[in-house]
């Protein structure tokens, strides 16, 4: 069997289209479709159900993915070390970020990056899913320590973080500042979840060893961090999230913290990779590069 078929396989896997695998691989539409046909005879079962607009995978193909995509990157990776052994590192990195790594996200850092190292692409996804980043063709991934699988390597991204509740002056001038999570039940809430059909996060506080969480019932909903952060500038009641991301407003006093006793650091966000491939010279790069940067940063 031509090996190169099992490339066009992960590929239409991961963008779930025969036209999108075709502009990532650079070939003919007509190509992909044949490749997965010939694939298809050579294991004597269908690999994908297809519809007049995407792919998806049939049982038999989301078993041969899973039992393919770690030896398959593996080798992958064996031969860009060998190749790169004596050039610059170059090729195409795909990450996949949470949307509240606000670190690796606001821009600096992604920026020098591309400067240290012009033969090297960036990918980068942000989304709030937790999925496994091998099979879903990702070379590294941004997240909090706690939600990392363990068989993974984990890069300190940043130090210690700490969820905070803000609000405007003006806001709390008008309805009073709570004393008690509890109280926000009576406020005007912003609040955040990952994908429609998902319940809004509950704000988690801690208080002498004993953590609990509060269902405050967001007026306003969405799985924008900076549409939450607006409406909040706007006097729109008080929402929740990571310090760092709303660091410049409390800086310049737009918004301000409540109930900072009730919430603790806890540990804070990593770039991590699969134990079991073999770091990539362009995996490598930046790896150190994260390393620096936070060395270097505050």
């Amino acid at each position: 069997m031509d090996l190169n078929l099992l490339t066009l396989f992960i590929t239409v896997a991961q963008t779930g289209n025969f036209r999108a695998a075709a502009d990532r691989l650079g070939v003919t539409r007509s190509a992909v479709s044949q490749g997965v046909r010939r694939l298809e005879r050579h294991l004597g079962r269908p690999l994908f159900q297809r519809t007049t607009r995407s792919v998806r995978l049939t049982q038999d193909g989301e078993r041969f993915l899973e039992a393919i995509s770690n030896p398959f990157g593996e080798m992958t990776a064996a031969i860009e070390v060998m190749r790169d052994v004596e050039d610059a590192p170059h090729g195409h990195l795909r990450i996949t970020a949470t949307s509240i790594a606000e670190r690796f996200l606001s821009g600096p850092l992604i920026a020098s990056f591309a400067e240290t190292y012009p033969g090297i692409t960036l990918d980068v996804t942000v989304s709030d899913e937790e999925f496994d980043i091998v099979a879903a063709g990702f070379d590294a991934g941004v997240r909090l320590g706690e939600v990392i699988e363990k068989d993974m390597v984990a890069v300190p991204l940043t130090g210690d973080q700490r969820q905070v509740a803000v609000a405007t002056p003006g806001y709390l001038a008008r309805h009073g500042i709570p004393q008690h999570p509890r109280e926000l039940t009576a406020h005007r809430c912003i609040g955040w979840r990952p994908l429609p059909e998902t319940a809004p996060y509950r704000w988690e506080f801690e208080r002498d060893g004993r953590a609990f969480d509060v269902a405050v019932e967001p007026q306003i909903t969405t799985n924008d961090m900076l549409l939450m952060v607006r409406t909040a500038l706007s006097d729109g009641g008080i929402t929740f999230g990571i310090e760092e991301t709303f660091l410049p407003y409390l800086e310049r006093g737009e918004l301000v913290t409540l109930l900072d006793d009730w919430l603790p650091p806890f540990t804070g966000f990593f770039l991590y990779y699969p134990s079991r491939r073999s770091v990539t010279p362009k995996l490598r790069a930046l790896i150190e590069h994260v390393r620096q940067y936070r060395e270097a940063g505050p």
